[in-house]
């Protein structure tokens, strides 16, 4: 049934690229309304 290790690696890499998520998809949004805004 695969091992414990991979799977604790496997959730820690998982809750990293949420908490990762959680600040990128904000500044991106930001980003592209000031370049719209730029453009308009």
């Amino acid at each position: 049934m695969g091992k414990p290790d991979n799977m604790k690696a496997a959730e820690g890499m998982y809750a990293s690229f949420i908490s990762t998520l959680k600040w990128s998809v904000p500044l991106l949004a930001v980003i592209t309304l000031f370049v719209v805004i730029l453009i308009s």
